[in-house]
C-alpha cells in the first residue's frame, strides 16, 4: 500500500454538494523567491481540522494541462498511514496566472458533502477531449473497525470546467484493498478509440495484478477490469493510433524491473509484459520517503519518455546498512512501447558529486516530436546524499530540454531549501509525495509543475506544507548542461 500512504493533500474551499464556486488566487499569494522564470506560487493550503490526519499538509500532486487550462490534484490532510482527509484540487484557466481551488465532493466524512470513506489518496488527473470533460481518479479507503486499511476502491470525479465537481463514480469495487490507479485519455481525433479512458490500478500482494479498465462515455461507466501483468505504479499513454502503453515496475522476462504492456484494441486485451530496463537505485536518506516510482509522457508522434531514479552510473554498492551513494536521474525513450532505448543519464550534476535525485515528474509538449521535443523535468534533489535526518536540505530542482532529451539545459533550485522534519510523517518516511508531475503548454513555451514545499512548522506543530507551481518559460534553444553543479538562490 505505499501509494496509500503516500497522500495528495491540498484545498482552500470546500466544495458544497456536487459543485460550488472556487476562490481565485492571483499570482503571488504566499509566493516565495526563486531562480525560475517567475518565483514559486501557492495554489493550496490543507483547509481540514479533522484530529486523525496531519495539518496543514498537502503532498503528492499529479496535473494535466489542454490549451490554456491547467489541473492539479493531490491529497489534503496526510494521515501517518492511510491516505489524506480528502482530494484537493488547483485550476488555472490563463496558463498559470491565477488559479481556482478546492476539494473534490462526497469522497470522505470529511468532505462536503460528505462521502462513506474514511480517507483518500494516490489522484491522477486526466482530460477527455472528445467529451469534453475533466476527470480525477484516486483511492478511496475504508478502514477496519481497528483502523487499519480494509477494502480501497478505485473511483473518478468528473468536471466539465475543472473547477466544478461531480459527486464520485466508481471506477473498480471488488472487495479488495487496491492501489496505485492512473488514469489517461485518448485525445487523438484520428484514433479509433478517440474518447477511450483507460485507468489502471493494482491488486493487492503477493501476486498485485495490474487491472486495466476502459470508459468511453466520458467517465460515466467503466468496463470490467482486465489483468495486463503484475506489478505496480502503472502510467498509462496513448499514442496518435490509439495504442495504449502502460509502463510499470512488475515481473517480466522472469525477473522484477521496469515493464511495459500494450493494447491495440481499445483495452479488450493486453501483450504479455516486455522488458524496459532493469530498475537499480539506491535508498535515499531513511528520513525520506522517495520509492523509484518512474514517470512518463509521451509527444505528437507516440514517442514516450520514461524517466526515474537510478544509481547505476554511480557504482551502486548497496549493502543494505549504507544509503550515501546518490541516484541520477536517467531516460528511457520508445517509439511502439516494445522497443526501448538504451538508459541515459541525464547529466543534472557531475558523476561523483554525491547529489542524490529522486521524485522525478516528466513533462512533454504534446505538440513537438522526436529530436525537437520539448520536455520539462521537476524533480527533488539532496545536495549531500550522505546527511543526517537533522542536517539534511531537501531541495526542488528542474531542467529542460528541446531536442528530445540528447541535451538539457543547466539546472536550477525552485523555492527554498526545506529541512526534513518540516514534512509530513508517514510509516515509511516524510513525505512530499511518491511522485509530483509537470505540464507543458502554450506551445511549448511553457512548463507548470506542481510539487510539495515546506516551511517550518508552528510552536504547536501545525506543518506548512503545501501544492506550488511555478511559471517556468522554456528556452527557445536548449543551453546545454556542462555538469556544473545547481544554480541556486541561496
Amino acid at each position: 500500500m505505499n501509494k496509500i500512504i503516500s497522500s495528495l493533500a491540498g484545498v482552500l474551499i470546500l466544495l458544497a454538494a456536487t459543485a460550488t464556486t472556487a476562490s481565485a488566487v492571483p499570482v503571488g499569494r504566499n509566493a516565495m523567491p526563486g531562480p525560475a522564470s517567475e518565483p514559486i506560487i501557492q495554489v493550496s493550503d490543507d483547509p481540514f481540522t479533522n484530529p486523525t490526519s496531519q495539518h496543514r499538509t498537502e503532498v503528492e500532486p499529479d496535473t494535466f494541462a489542454f490549451g490554456s487550462t491547467w489541473v492539479t490534484a493531490f491529497q489534503a490532510g496526510l494521515s501517518f498511514a492511510s491516505g489524506s482527509s480528502g482530494i484537493g484540487f488547483a485550476t488555472s484557466t490563463d496558463q498559470g496566472h491565477s488559479f481556482a481551488d478546492g476539494v473534490l465532493p462526497g469522497i470522505t466524512g470529511f468532505n462536503e458533502p460528505a462521502g462513506s470513506y474514511d480517507f483518500a489518496a494516490d489522484s491522477s488527473v486526466a482530460f477527455d477531449r472528445r467529451h469534453g470533460v475533466w476527470l480525477i481518479s484516486y483511492l478511496a479507503v475504508h478502514l477496519t473497525p481497528t483502523g487499519g486499511i480494509g477494502v480501497v476502491d478505485v473511483l473518478v470525479s468528473r468536471s466539465r470546467d475543472g473547477v466544478h465537481w461531480d459527486l464520485p463514480v466508481p471506477v473498480a469495487k471488488l472487495n479488495t484493498t487496491l492501489d496505485k490507479s492512473w488514469t489517461a485519455c485518448d485525445n487523438s481525433p484520428s484514433s479509433p478509440f478517440y474518447g477511450n479512458c483507460y485507468t489502471e490500478f493494482n491488486g493487492p500482494p503477493p501476486g498485485s495484478p495490474l487491472q486495466m479498465t476502459t470508459s468511453s462515455d466520458g467517465g460515466h461507466t467503466w468496463g470490467a477490469p482486465r489483468t495486463a501483468g503484475a506489478g505496480n505504479a502503472g502510467q498509462p499513454l496513448v499514442q496518435p493510433r490509439g495504442r495504449v502503453v502502460v509502463p510499470f515496475f512488475g515481473l517480466c522476462a522472469d525477473q522484477l524491473q521496469l515493464c511495459a504492456t500494450i493494447s491495440d484494441d481499445g483495452g479488450d486485451t493486453w501483450t504479455t509484459p516486455t522488458s524496459i530496463a532493469e530498475r537499480i537505485f539506491h535508498p535515499t536518506q531513511p528520513a525520506l520517503r522517495s520509492p523509484p516510482l518512474p514517470s512518463a509522457g509521451v509527444d505528437r508522434e507516440g514517442r514516450i519518455y520514461l524517466v526515474w531514479k537510478d544509481c547505476r552510473f554511480e557504482g551502486c554498492h548497496y549493502t543494505g546498512t549504507d544509503r550515501s551513494e546518490p541516484n541520477d536521474l536517467v531516460l528511457s525513450t520508445s517509439d511502439d512501447g516494445t522497443h526501448w532505448s538504451t538508459v541515459q543519464r541525464i547529466p543534472i550534476d557531475p558523476v561523483g558529486s554525491n547529489v542524490d535525485h529522486f521524485v522525478p515528474g516528466i513533462g512533454v509538449d504534446p505538440a513537438s516530436a522526436g529530436s525537437y521535443a520539448r520536455l520539462a523535468l521537476t524533480y527533488y534533489f539532496l545536495p549531500n546524499a550522505s546527511c543526517t535526518d537533522s542536517s539534511c536540505k531537501l531541495e526542488v530542482g528542474f531542467v529542460s530540454s528541446t531536442d528530445g532529451g540528447q541535451t538539457w539545459t543547466r539546472p536550477h533550485v525552485l523555492g527554498d531549501s526545506m529541512e526534513l522534519g518540516w514534512l509530513a510523517q508517514t510509516d515509511k518516511g516524510r513525505m512530499v509525495g511518491d511522485y509530483i508531475s509537470t505540464s507543458v503548454l502554450n506551445g511549448g513555451a511553457l512548463a507548470l509543475p506542481a510539487f510539495a514545499d515546506a516551511s517550518p512548522p508552528d510552536p504547536d506543530g501545525t506543518r506548512h506544507e503545501a501544492i506550488f507551481t511555478v511559471r517556468e518559460r522554456l528556452p527557445a534553444t536548449d543551453s546545454p548542461a556542462d555538469n556544473s553543479t545547481h544554480d541556486a538562490a541561496r
